[in-house]
């Protein structure tokens, strides 16, 4: 077609195959991307777990920053989020939090935000106005089903504590021990849930999440194992720092991964991440030699 509106001279034919080949682009980067997205349980949906890095406040109100970040990102996307587990920070923020994501290929995109987010700004808790550098972590699990995964957890391993709620919840949550933390004995890996006004039904949330760390736990080994057969050192659990979100002196959110930059914080803390997590999952990758 582009031959034939050349040699007739048909601008409406060249317009046509302009369009067409817009649609043919599109629709190829669609393809590209949804294949970036064919993991085993990239289209599930999954638990996202915040936490404080050390500094005390000045790191758990960036926790707590990074955690509405990534709420509202999932609002964007439609997808529907369930706060699970809250622990408040001792003056402000959170000290780790947890949250459940419901929707199609929730995994998949979010998998791209696990990893040490680090912070410069002016401290709002420092009455000399200086400049601090906050640290805090992202882990992500696939939501796991029992009949997925070859994971059994039997009830002699489990140690079931209740308590009651902290933080939001309404009056019965903060009046009964409907809380629940189930420590993992063989591998201490400890989960809880407070999300929920039943001491069963938080058991239940609780249970998933443990499925799942057990399962990223398995996946974390397998890759170990098969880094050291391959000779590499890869670290492992909570990584490196994947991105920095600089307040000032300038403003600019860099991910040291793909070298995608924003000079707009304010909208990529406001859930604006999709420049950042389509390029990571498309496997964009910055020059190593590229500074930090």
């Amino acid at each position: 077609m582009i031959e034939l509106g050349e040699e007739a001279e048909d601008e409406t034919t060249l317009a046509e195959v302009h369009g067409m080949n817009q649609q043919l682009q599109a629709a190829v980067e669609a393809i590209e991307f949804q294949r970036m997205l064919s993991g085993t349980h990239d289209r599930n949906g999954c638990f996202v777990s915040v936490n404080s890095g050390a500094g005390g406040t000045e790191s758990q109100d960036w926790a707590n920053m990074l955690m509405r970040m990534l709420l509202r990102y999932c609002e964007k996307k439609g997808w529907k989020t369930v706060i699970t587990d809250y622990q408040d920070g001792e003056e402000a923020g959170l000290k780790s939090a947890t949250f459940s994501v419901s929707g199609e290929y929730a995994y998949g995109h979010l998998k791209a935000e696990a990893g040490v987010h680090r912070l410069v700004r002016l401290s709002p808790f420092d009455s000399n106005n200086r400049r601090h550098t906050s640290f805090a972590s992202v882990f992500v699990f696939p939501e796991i089903e029992e009949e997925d995964i070859n994971i059994k957890i039997a009830d002699s391993d489990l140690r079931v504590d209740t308590y009651r709620s902290s933080g939001a919840g309404g009056q019965h949550v903060n009046t009964t021990d409907s809380a629940v933390r189930i420590t993992h004995l063989p591998t201490n890996i400890v989960v809880a849930c407070q999300s929920e006004r039943s001491q069963i039904l938080n058991r239940v949330t609780a249970l998933r999440v443990l499925r799942a760390k057990l399962y990223e736990k398995e996946m974390e080994e397998r890759s170990a194992k098969a880094s050291e057969i391959a000779g590499e050192k890869k670290e492992i659990g909570w990584g490196s720092q994947i991105r920095s979100y600089v307040l000032h002196p300038y403003k600019m959110v860099k991910d040291l991964r793909t070298g995608v930059e924003s000079g707009n914080p304010d909208s990529v803390l406001d859930g604006a991440l999709e420049d950042f997590v389509v390029p990571f999952l498309m496997g964009v990758r910055r020059d190593v030699k590229d500074e930090e």
